[in-house]
C-alpha cells in the first residue's frame, strides 16, 4: 500500500499546489521535542503572523507518512509539510510539523509514543509556543492514517477535530496467511486501523469529527481501506466529511496542481475551522 520507503527526497521536496497569501513570510521555529538513543526528534512550529505574547491559538499537528528509511530528511523539511505549516499559520492557527520513528511495520508502537510525545510538548509548552492546548487537529497524510486510531479508541477532549489524506485506514489485509492464524499479530494490526476500531461494538461515542479526502487513482487497496473506514464511520454514526479527488493521485496535494486539490484543502479549512470555533 503505501510504503515511503522508495520515495525519493526529490518528490518530498515537492511544494503544495494551494496557496494563500503571506505563506512565503511565515518562518518556522525549530525546536526538539524528544531525545531518543540516535538524537533528538525535531519539530517546527509555524506561529500565526503577528501573535501576541498572551495570545493562544489551536494548533493543528502534521501526522507524515511511512514506513520511511531512517536517513530521509525529516518531515520537517518535506515542501509539503512546510507549506502546510505555513498554511496553518495564516489560517491563525499554529502550524506543527515533526518527525516521528515509522520506519517499519515492526516500529508501530513506536511511532504512536512518538506522536503521543509531539502532542503532549506542544500541550506541555503552550505558554511558551502560543497554543490553546484544549484545541488540536492531528492531520495525517498517507502512512499516517494507522495513528489516528488512537484518538478514535480513546477519545481525548483536546482533539477537536481528524484529517486524513489519501491515508492507509486498514492495516488488517496486510497480515500474511501466517498472521490471520496468529491472534495476537491480528489484534495489534487491528490496533492501528482506524477501520477496526469504529467496528467495535459501542464504538463512535467521543470520536473527534473526522475527514477523509480520498484520491481515485490511489492504490486499490489504500482505498479500499478508506471506504472500509467510512463505512464503518457512518454505521458508528460519526461525524465525517469525505471528499473524493476522482483524478487524483497519491500525494495529489503536491502532484496535481487542479482545481479539485485546491477545492479540497479549502475545505479542509473551513472544516478544521469550524471544529476549533464549536
Amino acid at each position: 500500500m503505501a510504503d515511503g520507503r522508495d520515495v525519493p527526497f526529490a518528490a518530498l521536496r515537492a511544494r503544495l499546489v494551494y496557496h494563500a497569501d503571506g505563506m512565503e513570510t511565515v518562518t518556522p521555529r525549530g525546536i526538539v521535542y524528544r531525545q531518543t538513543p540516535d538524537g533528538g526528534l525535531p519539530m517546527a512550529i509555524y506561529a500565526p503572523p503577528g501573535l501576541r505574547a498572551d495570545e493562544r491559538r489551536p494548533a493543528v499537528l502534521l501526522v507524515h507518512g511511512g514506513p520511511i528509511e531512517p536517513e530521509l530528511p525529516p518531515a520537517t523539511e518535506w515542501g509539503g509539510h512546510r507549506d502546510f505549516g505555513a498554511l496553518a499559520a495564516v489560517s491563525g492557527w499554529v502550524g506543527v510539523s515533526f518527525k516521528h520513528r515509522f520506519f517499519n511495520y515492526d516500529a508501530l508502537e513506536q511511532a504512536e509514543e512518538d506522536i503521543g510525545a509531539a502532542a503532549a510538548y506542544v500541550r506541555a509548552h503552550a505558554e511558551e509556543l502560543g497554543v490553546d492546548p484544549d484545541r488540536l487537529c492531528l492531520w495525517a497524510f498517507s502512512g499516517g492514517g494507522p495513528f489516528l486510531a488512537r484518538a478514535l479508541r480513546e477519545p481525548l477532549t483536546y482533539v477537536r477535530c481528524l484529517v486524513a489524506y489519501y491515508a492507509v485506514m486498514d492495516l488488517r489485509p496486510m497480515a500474511s496467511a501466517a498472521e490471520r492464524a496468529d491472534d495476537a499479530a491480528m489484534a495489534r494490526l487491528a490496533r492501528y486501523s482506524p477501520a477496526a476500531v469504529l467496528e467495535e461494538p459501542g464504538s463512535g461515542s467521543g470520536a473527534p469529527p473526522t475527514l477523509l479526502a480520498r484520491a481515485g487513482r490511489d492504490h486499490p487497496a489504500l482505498n479500499a481501506g478508506i471506504d472500509a473506514f467510512t463505512q464503518a464511520a457512518l454505521t458508528a454514526n460519526i461525524t465525517l466529511d469525505v471528499l473524493n479527488h476522482a483524478n487524483g493521485q497519491h500525494s495529489f496535494d503536491t502532484r496535481d496542481d487542479t482545481a479539485r486539490t485546491r477545492e479540497i484543502i479549502a475545505h479542509t479549512l473551513t472544516f478544521i475551522r469550524a471544529r476549533f470555533e464549536g
